[in-house]
């Protein structure tokens, strides 16, 4: 029994590396910005149309990697539950625009315009653009997953996120 869950174990993980292409990684050097990927989950979401609470800011102690980039936590508790699971925290189209890839291209996506959707977390790049990825979420994240296959191998967007300073993570 314990075999074949390995097996199913590492079955999952390799399905999700298949997914995974070039991490965005902006001028901190950190995947999302810095910004703590499992705390979004312990954040309450705002209504659609209203903005969401913004992320949680990791610390450069407490780091994980993971798909080419380094990860910072706020807490040595959420570095480990990454680790057991980084398919499940990371963000979707590692960490590029969901609208942007439902329009078939990489653009940087924003920490603090996020929203979970079916348990998968997804970053925007600007307020003007959440609006149109909530106008129709189901259907972005299927033009999204339709695009992905084609560009996901693409080099990750270099552009920097626009009306947006990160001071994250946290440097102890």
């Amino acid at each position: 029994m314990k075999a074949l869950a390995g097996l199913f174990t590492a079955m999952v993980l390799s399905a999700s590396a298949v997914w995974a292409g070039p991490q965005y990684i902006d001028g901190t050097g950190y995947a999302v910005s810095g910004y703590d990927v499992v705390a979004y989950r312990d954040l309450t979401a705002a209504p659609i149309g209203t903005p969401q609470p913004n992320g949680v800011e990791g610390h450069t102690s407490i780091t994980a990697d993971y798909n080419g980039a380094t990860w910072a936590f706020s807490t040595e508790e959420n570095r480990d539950k990454f680790l057991a699971n980084p398919g499940y925290y990371a963000p979707q189209f590692d960490g590029h625009c969901a609208y942007g890839v439902a329009q078939g291209g990489k653009v940087p996506g924003n920490p603090n315009l996020w929203r979970i959707v079916d348990d998968k977390l997804y970053l925007n790049i600007t307020k003007v653009v959440v609006g149109f990825w909530e106008e129709d979420i189901p259907g972005n994240i299927k033009k999204a997953n339709e695009n992905w296959p084609g560009i996901k191998d693409d080099p990750a967007s270099t552009n920097v996120i626009p009306n947006f300073t990160s001071t994250a993570p946290v440097k102890e």
